[in-house]
């Protein structure tokens, strides 16, 4: 697995699109996800120091987590197939075991940078992406 970290955010309302950019941890290689514009906005808004008067739907996400005494360990997004990402979420409970959420990489991201938890990518998705780009060209 390959750790990376939220590069840039890119949102685009006329157009309507929205992606956000991850990169290797001390490497070179970026993967740009296409997100909703919810979540790119959720993302920008904790990025930025945004502290809403009432908690967003993260927030609230990372708020019961905390309150249940488990923890986000990390998010990994773990398969592309057709052109779409796949995630899941890694929480460790108040008595230690490790439970696995489904989750859309969006807002993993999301809860990731509001419990300050590492990004990991799995290195075939990488590839993936790079062969893509490679065809394309």
């Amino acid at each position: 697995m390959i750790e990376m970290e939220l590069s840039k955010i890119v949102i685009d309302e006329k157009r309507h699109d929205q992606l956000i950019a991850l990169k290797e941890k001390g490497g070179t290689r970026v993967l740009p996800i296409v997100i909703g514009l919810n979540e790119a906005s959720a993302i920008k808004l904790k990025i930025s120091g945004y502290n809403p008067p009432r908690p967003l739907t993260h927030d609230l996400i990372y708020s019961i987590i905390t309150e249940l005494e488990a923890k986000v360990e990390k998010v990994v997004i773990d398969k592309l197939e057709e052109n779409t990402f796949y995630a899941k979420i890694i929480i460790q409970t108040a008595s230690g075991v490790q439970k696995t959420i489904d989750a859309r990489p969006s807002d993993s991201i999301a809860l990731a940078v509001r419990s300050h938890v590492p990004i990991l990518v799995e290195d075939e998705i990488i590839k993936q992406y790079e062969k893509f780009n490679s065809e394309k060209t």
